[in-house]
């Protein structure tokens, strides 16, 4: 069987994850929470065999305790392409993860729900936060 999704974030991703959560959880844990039948299609995630179904996208997020909106970005671009998927999420949006979401949620919260424009100053110190 070929791999042509093996370098995907994808696979990389639930790689990562399996082995950080190795301690508390076998892979067949996690397999049987996200609700796959198989427990092998764990490994074939990770060996990049296959494609992630975007329906199981929330149910593996939860048993690989990722952000699912960050599971689903990559899992979108895997599925149709990455620009299928700029085009999709020009559309619909950008799906934002919980993290995102907190920085945003004070953003209006400091702003008064003023919905400002981002200036260099800001853009500035935005980018020092994170040493860039």
């Amino acid at each position: 069987m070929t791999t042509p999704f093996k370098t995907s974030e994808v696979a990389r991703l639930i790689s990562d994850r399996v082995d950080a959560l190795a301690h508390r959880k076998t892979q067949n844990e996690i397999a049987a929470e996200a609700g796959f039948a198989n427990a092998n299609f764990i490994s074939i995630l990770k060996s990049g065999k296959s494609k992630l179904p975007l329906d199981r996208v929330p149910s593996l997020a939860k048993a690989l305790e990722v952000d699912p909106a960050y599971l689903m970005r990559i899992a979108l671009e895997q599925a149709v392409g990455v620009t299928a998927a700029k085009a999709i999420t020009e559309i619909f949006g950008t799906p934002i993860t919980a993290n995102e979401k907190a920085w945003l949620d004070e953003l209006r919260d400091a702003s008064v729900n003023s919905d400002p424009r981002i200036t260099a100053r800001g853009r500035s110190t935005l980018r020092g936060i994170f040493g860039k």
